[in-house]
């Protein structure tokens, strides 16, 4: 059943009497905005307080993560790194490890390096500009608007994508929101209406609108906005077709099999190249190809009796692994594993490779076998 908005008495314009600009609509908007998130928002660990070091760690574990995915990581982060200066003196295995399951491991090594700028050059402290926060390594202009703006009050923008979805709908924007043109379109119209004072408010406001309002991939929930009556795409029925987005490129599909090969209670893995996808982590064995159980035993060149393993897909930005696989127990040490040229294996238990190796996620079906095959959760 539909319910009124609550904030509908608060619009000052009639509908008919006049077109209102963009402007217009977010500072009419603004009050009820800010009342609304005050009341409504989440309780969340990094809002707890406004310290720059936990919001910058909580925005980049939140680039393609969901909320509730990313608390036990963030927590665990905190545990290992409570501070700047702990971060920029952790060896990079250290990090990838504790970063290990949040994906997008290039986001760890650059807030490695941010830390270390931070420590080097700022006694271990976050700089209170804008533009020097912006400077950083791996921080572009959302991550420093959200980290300006929460901790410090700055009256700058935080533009996600979260928010484009709201403006754009708002507006009735038909710019396509995964243009760069389009973001800045957007950054100058909040420039225009944030307040110093409430900046933070406002920009968490507009995020959170995104996200329980004005939701990604469904029906927005119109009826419970602070947007409600000056919504130029609830007014005009475009809500189905705001914001535009312009169709993702298909992916590569690379057809792969996992070998997990044991020996003496060891199970093989190798350190990836130090460029590329999954740089510097570790993997399991592994080949191009669907390989049946009679090609993946005549690669190892022994006799061997390989147990067919569940089938996995793992999807990164630009390309999909469709992976096969087996796990297979070596009679003897082989002089080379299939797959060498991307380094040499090393033989580790289950409980080692568990505790000190980062493995990717992408490999999440094969760990959850050997952990249920040697006992153990992954932490």
């Amino acid at each position: 059943m539909f319910r009124p908005s609550p904030y509908e008495a608060l619009q000052v314009l009639p509908p008919e009497e006049r077109e209102l600009s963009w402007k217009e609509r977010l500072l009419l908007a603004s009050g009820p905005l800010l009342s609304w998130y005050r009341r409504e928002k989440r309780d969340l660990p990094w809002r707890e307080n406004r310290d720059p070091y936990r919001i910058w760690i909580s925005e980049i574990m939140l680039q393609q993560t969901r909320v509730e995915a990313v608390k036990p990581y963030f927590f665990r982060f905190f545990e290992h790194f409570p501070r700047i200066s702990d971060l920029a003196a952790a060896p990079e295995e250290e990090l990838l490890k504790c970063w290990e399951g949040l994906g997008y491991y290039s986001r760890a090594r650059n807030i490695k390096k941010a830390a270390e700028i931070l420590t080097e050059k700022y006694n271990g402290s976050f700089p209170e500009s804008y533009g020097e926060i912006l400077a950083l390594p791996g921080i572009g202009s959302y991550t420093a608007g959200a980290i300006a703006s929460i901790a410090f009050e700055l009256p700058v923008p935080a533009v996600d994508g979260n928010v484009l979805r709201v403006l754009s709908r708002v507006t009735g924007s038909f710019d396509d929101i995964l243009k760069q043109s389009t973001k800045k379109k957007m950054e100058a119209l909040v420039s225009e209406v944030i307040q110093p004072g409430s900046a933070g408010d406002f920009n968490q406001a507009l995020i959170e609108t995104g996200a329980m309002i004005c939701i990604p991939g469904g029906a927005p929930l119109c009826s419970q906005c602070p947007f409600f009556t000056v919504c130029a795409a609830r007014s005009q029925g475009l809500t189905e077709k705001l914001p535009v987005k312009t169709p993702k490129k298909k992916r590569k599909i690379e057809e792969k099999t996992v070998l997990l090969l044991e020996y003496q209670d060891k199970i093989a893995i190798r350190k990836r190249r130090e460029d590329g996808l999954l740089a510097s982590l570790y993997e399991f064995v592994n080949v191009p190809g669907q390989l049946s159980a009679e090609e993946a035993g005549e690669l190892l060149e022994q006799e061997v009796r390989p147990e067919r393993l569940p089938e996995a897909k793992h999807i990164f930005s630009h390309v999909e692994w469709h992976m096969g696989g087996y796990f297979i127990s070596l009679k003897e040490m082989p002089e080379t594993l299939p797959g060498e040229e991307s380094g040499p294996a090393l033989f580790l238990t289950w409980e080692e490779i568990r505790k000190e190796y980062p493995v990717p996620n992408a490999f999440a079906v094969y760990k959850k076998y050997l952990d249920q095959r040697y006992g153990g959760e992954e932490e």
